[in-house]
Protein backbone atom coordinates (compact mmCIF):
# COMPACT_ATOMS: atom_id res chain seq x y z
CA UNK A 1 0.00 0.00 0.00
CA UNK A 2 2.73 2.47 1.00
CA UNK A 3 6.47 2.05 1.26
CA UNK A 4 8.67 3.38 4.03
CA UNK A 5 12.38 3.76 3.29
CA UNK A 6 15.04 2.37 5.60
CA UNK A 7 16.03 5.95 6.47
CA UNK A 8 12.46 6.81 7.49
CA UNK A 9 12.09 3.63 9.56
CA UNK A 10 15.38 4.35 11.35
CA UNK A 11 14.27 7.91 12.19
CA UNK A 12 10.83 6.76 13.36
CA UNK A 13 12.47 4.20 15.66
CA UNK A 14 14.89 6.84 16.97
CA UNK A 15 12.02 9.23 17.73
CA UNK A 16 9.95 6.39 19.21
CA UNK A 17 12.61 5.79 21.88
CA UNK A 18 12.53 9.38 23.11
CA UNK A 19 8.88 10.28 22.48
CA UNK A 20 7.37 6.92 23.57
CA UNK A 21 4.70 6.49 20.88
CA UNK A 22 3.28 3.28 19.46
CA UNK A 23 2.71 4.41 15.91
CA UNK A 24 2.35 7.18 13.39
CA UNK A 25 -0.73 8.57 11.73
CA UNK A 26 -0.55 9.51 8.06
CA UNK A 27 -3.25 11.22 6.05
CA UNK A 28 -4.35 14.31 4.23
CA UNK A 29 -6.39 17.30 5.28
CA UNK A 30 -7.76 20.29 3.45
CA UNK A 31 -5.65 23.40 3.70
CA UNK A 32 -2.93 25.54 2.30
CA UNK A 33 -2.86 27.43 -0.96
CA UNK A 34 -2.73 24.27 -3.13
CA UNK A 35 -5.72 22.61 -1.43
CA UNK A 36 -4.33 19.80 0.75
CA UNK A 37 -1.68 19.15 3.37
CA UNK A 38 -0.20 15.88 4.56
CA UNK A 39 -0.73 14.67 8.13
CA UNK A 40 2.22 13.08 9.94
CA UNK A 41 1.75 12.67 13.68
CA UNK A 42 2.94 10.28 16.35
CA UNK A 43 0.17 8.46 18.20
CA UNK A 44 -0.50 6.12 21.10
CA UNK A 45 -4.06 5.38 19.98
CA UNK A 46 -5.25 2.10 18.51
CA UNK A 47 -6.86 1.94 15.09
CA UNK A 48 -10.56 2.70 14.94
CA UNK A 49 -13.07 1.38 12.42
CA UNK A 50 -12.30 4.49 10.36
CA UNK A 51 -8.61 3.57 10.06
CA UNK A 52 -6.44 1.20 8.11
CA UNK A 53 -3.59 -0.13 10.27
CA UNK A 54 -0.30 -1.22 8.73
CA UNK A 55 1.88 -3.26 11.07
CA UNK A 56 5.62 -2.66 10.84
CA UNK A 57 6.47 -4.85 13.83
CA UNK A 58 7.70 -2.30 16.37
CA UNK A 59 5.29 0.42 15.25
CA UNK A 60 2.02 0.80 13.39
CA UNK A 61 1.02 3.21 10.66
CA UNK A 62 -2.59 4.39 10.92
CA UNK A 63 -4.29 5.94 7.88
CA UNK A 64 -7.87 7.17 7.92
CA UNK A 65 -9.90 5.48 5.17
CA UNK A 66 -10.70 8.77 3.42
CA UNK A 67 -6.97 9.42 2.92
CA UNK A 68 -6.16 5.92 1.62
CA UNK A 69 -6.83 6.57 -2.11
CA UNK A 70 -4.58 9.65 -1.96
CA UNK A 71 -1.71 7.76 -0.29
CA UNK A 72 -1.74 4.32 -1.98
CA UNK A 73 1.52 3.92 -3.89
CA UNK A 74 3.44 6.63 -2.06
CA UNK A 75 6.78 6.32 -0.29
CA UNK A 76 7.60 7.90 3.06
CA UNK A 77 11.24 8.95 3.15
CA UNK A 78 13.47 10.79 5.60
CA UNK A 79 16.07 13.25 4.33
CA UNK A 80 18.64 15.64 5.67
CA UNK A 81 18.61 18.83 3.60
CA UNK A 82 21.32 21.15 4.82
CA UNK A 83 20.52 21.89 8.45
CA UNK A 84 16.96 20.58 8.11
CA UNK A 85 15.74 17.06 8.71
CA UNK A 86 12.38 16.20 7.17
CA UNK A 87 10.04 13.32 6.44
CA UNK A 88 9.13 13.46 2.74
CA UNK A 89 5.98 12.13 1.10
CA UNK A 90 7.00 10.91 -2.36
CA UNK A 91 3.61 10.58 -3.97
CA UNK A 92 3.06 9.90 -7.69
CA UNK A 93 -0.49 11.24 -7.33
CA UNK A 94 0.71 14.76 -6.51
CA UNK A 95 -0.08 17.12 -9.33
CA UNK A 96 1.42 20.29 -7.89
CA UNK A 97 2.72 21.79 -4.68
CA UNK A 98 3.00 25.25 -3.22
CA UNK A 99 6.33 27.03 -3.10
CA UNK A 100 6.37 26.59 0.67
CA UNK A 101 6.52 22.81 0.19
CA UNK A 102 3.70 22.11 2.65
CA UNK A 103 0.57 22.42 0.54
CA UNK A 104 -0.13 19.99 -2.31
CA UNK A 105 -2.74 19.18 -4.94
CA UNK A 106 -3.58 15.79 -6.46
CA UNK A 107 -4.25 14.34 -9.89
CA UNK A 108 -7.83 13.29 -9.12
CA UNK A 109 -7.91 10.73 -11.94
CA UNK A 110 -5.12 8.82 -10.22
CA UNK A 111 -6.91 9.13 -6.87
CA UNK A 112 -10.18 7.84 -8.41
CA UNK A 113 -8.42 4.66 -9.59
CA UNK A 114 -7.68 3.65 -5.98
CA UNK A 115 -11.10 4.44 -4.46
CA UNK A 116 -12.32 0.88 -5.09
CA UNK A 117 -9.23 -0.47 -3.33
CA UNK A 118 -9.88 1.82 -0.36
CA UNK A 119 -13.53 0.76 -0.11
CA UNK A 120 -12.48 -2.90 0.05
CA UNK A 121 -10.26 -2.20 3.05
Amino acid sequence: MIEITDEAIAKILEKQKTEKFSGIRLGITGGGCAGFEYIFDSTNHNATEEDVALDYGVFQVLIDKISVPYLVGMTLDFRKEGLNEVFKFLNPKEESSCGCGVSINFDLQKVEQDKIFAIEL
